[in-house]
């Protein structure tokens, strides 16, 4: 890819993160003679299944790297690392075989039986989950497993170095601990030889020169030793999180706001070993509709699988995209909007090819996808009307509308037509309400069935919408807003909507002289 160094100036933060990462690499003693290529970096603690979050870090990781290739001309890595050497701490709630799994607790998750029966072990099986995972998603990374690293002597150099700076190592991490975590703390994790436990025990003896950590088991008073390369033993997570970007050259890594403390302390840590910390990013986290920290324990948040049955991934992509670094609330009510911020996108992608775009960055820079000539808050809107029990209704109107336009030619339509029918049913459905007119919303409604009977069946949404702010205009409504929020809820029996004049093309001049007869066929309310 040739470079383009005029996109260190885009206003878009992809493009400010690449160029931290090409100031990194310019600065790298390895920058000497041949340029190098990027190393980018995700983590995994694969005890649990990926979920929101591991989406949301890899699609921002790859906009990152695809930005740095763009602006730089030089090539790059995105490297999914699965932390599967970690000691397995509880049994989860989501597997079967818990009590089997009780029995090896304490030992690393790859060298646990899976108790799906489908793999080599615990670990393999959940690693499987996560690169299925990422696939699905067409990501393109290269995975890496903990266990095989360590165990390939990948990280032994770096362990050995960390056994000649052991003390210093425990003056950086000490003054984070509580008093009896302290006194036994060491950045040293050794695999018990008989029992594969992962054992957090202090180390009595750190002898680098001769591969050899000297500990006691607190169980059993037997002294050990255990060698500090091969795969023996392994790091405590911060100290493994430094030895990893210190032993791989990793030069960008995302977290979230939760580890602004343990990015600092690995940073300091990977100084001391020798290496410069990855240029970083931090992404705030996610909140519920009233404003709460998203957490698995309460289980109020939303999952990739329920974000997945509403709205196509390319919308998850928007959200995910959008102000990165502000806390934002995930729930359900928020997913229609991405998908026509999503759409709005694409149509803009498809005539200009804008780095400032998210869908330039969702779409590695171009797409040929038509998009959809209806927004999904249109087709929801038209799902509640016409009662859709499923999309082919909707393409009944779709095709009026558009007869150009046809679920091959349009996939992105067909997929949204889907979406609306699946998020009509679960959540417009339920909560539709109509109310009858006051005396105020009677007499605007009766103008407006008069000024749509007088209309060409054919007449485009912008006439519509003209004539509809007319009509607004005409009663004492205290503002427009307030013409239109009387529109969708009693012909509609919902809070809000998109244009109505659009919906009216939609929908049909006739079919919306119908639903006006009928609200103004409810007793009326009060002025």
């Amino acid at each position: 890819m040739t470079a383009d160094p005029s996109l260190r100036s885009v206003k878009a933060w992809p493009f400010e993160e690449a160029a931290k990462v090409a100031d990194r690499l310019a600065a790298s003693p390895k920058a000497a003679g041949a340029p190098r290529g990027a190393l980018f970096e995700t983590g995994y603690g694969p005890s649990g299944l990926p979920h929101i979050g591991t989406f949301g870090e890899v699609a921002r990781t790859t906009w990152v790297r695809r930005a740095f290739e763009r602006m730089t001309g030089l090539p790059s890595r995105l490297l999914a690392f699965s932390d599967d050497m970690d000691g397995l701490r509880k049994v989860p709630d989501n597997v079967p075989n818990k009590a089997m799994l009780a029995e090896h607790l304490g030992k690393p998750l790859t060298a646990i039986p899976d108790p799906f029966g489908t793999h080599d072990s615990f670990g393999a099986h959940n690693n499987a989950r996560l690169r299925a995972f990422l696939d699905a998603f067409g990501f393109e990374y290269e995975f890496a497993s903990s266990t095989d690293y360590y165990r390939e002597g990948r990280f032994d150099a770096a362990l050995l170095r960390m056994a000649e700076r052991h003390e210093a190592v425990r003056t950086v991490i000490l003054p984070t601990l509580g008093p009896e975590r302290r006194a036994t703390y060491s950045p040293f994790l050794p695999i018990h030889p008989e029992t594969g436990v992962v054992m957090q025990v202090p180390m009595e003896e750190v002898r680098p020169a001769e591969d050899l950590l000297v500990w006691t088991d607190p169980a059993t008073g037997q002294r050990h030793g255990t060698r500090i390369t091969g795969g023996h033993c392994k790091a405590q997570w911060k100290a493994d999180w430094a030895l990893r970007w210190t032993a791989l050259g990793v030069d960008y890594e995302m977290s979230g706001k939760d580890l602004i403390d343990s990015v600092r302390l690995s940073g300091q840590i990977c100084r001391l070993l020798g290496g410069t910390p990855p240029a970083g990013f931090t992404y705030e986290l996610f909140l519920d509709e009233h404003g709460q920290k998203i957490s698995k324990s309460k289980g109020n948040g939303l999952t990739i699988e329920e974000w997945l049955r509403y709205a196509p991934p390319e919308s998850l992509a928007q959200f995910m995209y959008q102000a990165p670094q502000r806390a934002k609330r995930l729930f359900f009510d928020v997913i229609p909007r991405a998908a026509d911020e999503y759409l709005a996108n694409l149509e803009k992608l498809r005539a200009q090819p804008e780095p400032t775009n998210p869908a330039f960055h969702i779409h590695n820079g171009s797409s040929n996808d038509p998009g959809s000539p209806v927004s999904f808050a249109m087709l929801l809107n038209l799902a509640s009307v016409v009662n859709a029990e499923g999309p082919e209704i909707l393409w009944g109107f779709i095709r009026r509308y558009a007869p150009e336009v046809t679920p091959e030619s349009h996939p992105m339509l067909a997929r949204m037509a889907e979406y609306a029918v699946a998020y009509y049913r679960d959540f417009v459905a339920p909560a539709k309400t109509f109310r009858a007119p006051s005396a105020t919303e009677r007499a605007a409604l009766e103008d407006l069935l008069q000024v749509l009977r007088s209309l060409p069946a054919d007449s485009d949404a912008e006439a519509i919408q003209a004539l509809l702010y007319e009509v607004g205009k005409r009663h004492p409504f205290a503002s427009l807003r307030d013409w239109f929020s009387c529109l969708y809820q009693l012909l509609l029996g919902q809070q809000e909507g998109p244009r109505f004049g659009g919906f009216v093309a939609l929908y049909g001049i006739p079919g919306t002289i119908g639903l006006i007869e009928s609200a103004l066929g409810r007793e009326a309310s009060a002025a």
